[in-house]
């Protein structure tokens, strides 16, 4: 069965990768040294990769938590319950991502959620998944975001040769981009399958962009900057606009309006600029 996901199709086979990185085999826990010398745990060395930094929000956990320790579910299920407690609750201190409450999942996993730590907060495993991930990952991967409306568009821009392709995907892993999204857009291939760095994203905007464009017409590159390039989006024509709101395996390449882009992209200190796509 194919789900569909802010107005995107999810074919089973990706809905099985979201399963894998939401819940890994292993997961990593992050702990201050003296945490995991009072709890007897060790740092093996193992680095998260890109699906788990995404999932567990790793470029945002306290920097005081430099011990990552990974436990698959028997490990931590072995663990006497007050030390997985004190596990659980020491992630939503550091900040870790993927650590939701009981009250919002127990409706639809039982109470015996409330089992797995200190009762209040949880972490997810395949176990809890196998029968439920059609219900719960549409519900954490369409969070805060706005529908794709790629299926209002009546006309693809002949000028953007890629745009229409592009549009109303999730993309097969994290990495890609909003500056790819929109490098692929205008034809660059390969631009949509990899973390487009700030450095190839303004060599590409400086050869083939000038300065201006119009809202409301096709190939007009928005772009946002502090004191380097934040973020991207392109025009369509008729007001609306192809993005990808960040890296994460969870942010699908959207058609949204320009009015809508604007409002999520407005960020304190960010200045937006307009380019107008010359080939």
């Amino acid at each position: 069965m194919t789900l569909t996901v802010l107005g995107i199709d999810v074919p089973p086979a990706l809905l099985d990768k979201w399963v894998d990185w939401l819940a890994p085999d292993e997961q990593p826990f992050f702990l201050t040294p003296q945490q995991a010398a009072d709890w007897g745990f060790e740092d093996n060395g193992r680095e998260p990769n890109p699906e788990d930094r995404d999932t567990f929000h790793t470029y945002a956990v306290d920097s005081t938590a430099t011990v990552i320790v990974w436990l698959t579910e028997a490990q931590f299920a072995a663990l006497d319950k007050p030390l997985r407690a004190q596990l659980v609750r020491a992630q939503v201190r550091h900040d870790r991502g993927s650590v939701p409450t009981v009250r919002k999942w127990q409706g639809l996993l039982g109470p015996e959620l409330r089992a797995q730590a200190d009762g209040h907060r949880f972490v997810w495993w395949k176990s809890l998944l196998v029968e439920h991930a059609a219900e719960i990952l549409p519900v954490i991967v369409s969070e805060d975001l706005g529908a794709s409306r790629h299926a209002e568009v009546t006309h693809w821009p002949a000028a953007l040769p890629r745009v229409q392709e592009l549009a109303g995907t999730f993309p097969d892993g994290s990495g890609p981009n909003c500056f790819g999204t929109v490098m692929a857009a205008c034809g660059v291939e390969g631009a949509d399958t990899v973390w487009m760095m700030c450095e190839p994203f303004e060599e590409w905007l400086a050869e083939h962009t000038v300065p201006g464009g119009r809202d409301d017409e096709p190939g007009t590159v928005f772009v946002w900057r502090n004191e380097r390039v934040q973020h991207a989006a392109i025009t369509i024509g008729n007001g609306l606009m192809l993005h990808k709101p960040g890296q994460s395996w969870k942010l699908p390449r959207k058609i949204r309006t320009v009015a809508e882009v604007r409002r999520a992209s407005r960020t304190a200190g960010w200045r937006l600029s307009r380019h107008r796509v010359t080939g």
